[in-house]
């Protein structure tokens, strides 16, 4: 396996052809958030929060969708790169109804997490927040449209890990929305296996088993790296 030495932040690591500039960074204890990665799922580069700053040109590239380069130089915590990641989590606020108080993922939640961890307190763009419905229809399960950020988790761990293949992305910006079946209701969707792999990776509210009320929906944390093991054998 070919080793390849590279610069992260002034400090000098060793990584492996074919490895990540987050995978690389978070095996040396170098902080880059992240939204859309999950451990076991392939990478899409969906939520840009990991955004790092190429030298010596300064370019803008998601770490996780970064491969590894011999002699690559890497800035990943600048307060410029912090401006754009508060500035990306305040768009995702801005753009659905995110009202924590009363969220079923509240406190369990990624995007408030993030949210916390880069200082933000308040929201100085105007909201957008459609109001967005509820697809109750699964006889176990919801997705509440109106807290999805399309972080893509659900449709990679449904089609990668489950091979059930039966979530999509509907639309385009701010209109795109998660599908099941092409449209189909989900209670009605013929591939749907009802695992429930899609609501443990969900990072916010928007997907969650019923009969949770507000801060109830916990995702069961012990629960994930199985998927990265299953994942892994599957490739």
């Amino acid at each position: 396996m070919s080793m390849r030495t590279l610069t992260i932040d002034g400090v000098e690591v060793v990584g492996t052809e074919g490895q990540s500039v987050l995978d690389v960074a978070r095996a040396n204890g170098i902080p880059i958030p992240t939204l859309c990665h999950l451990d076991g799922l392939p990478d899409v580069g969906s939520c840009r929060l990991c955004v790092v700053e190429v030298q010596p040109s300064g370019r803008l590239v998601p770490a996780c969708m970064l491969p590894v380069e011999e002699g690559l130089e890497v800035v990943a915590n600048s307060e410029t790169l912090h401006a754009h990641r508060r500035q990306i989590i305040e768009l995702l606020f801005t753009e659905r109804n995110h009202v924590c108080a009363v969220c079923v993922a509240n406190n369990d939640c990624e995007l408030q997490d993030r949210a916390q961890e880069l200082g933000i307190t308040h929201l100085d763009l105007c909201p957008v927040s459609p109001k967005l419905g509820v697809d109750a229809s699964h006889e176990l399960f919801a997705v509440d449209h109106n807290r999805c950020i399309l972080c893509m988790r659900c449709v990679r761990v449904c089609a990668d890990v489950e091979g059930a293949n039966t979530w999509g992305v509907s639309g385009r910006g701010i209109d795109a929305r998660l599908v099941t079946d092409a449209g189909t209701p989900w209670g009605e969707s013929t591939t749907c296996t009802s695992c429930g792999k899609c609501v443990q990776v969900c990072p916010t509210g928007a997907l969650f088993a019923k009969g949770r009320s507000v801060a109830q929906a916990k995702a069961q944390r012990p629960y994930l790296p199985f998927l990265a093991r299953t994942a892994g054998a599957a490739r």
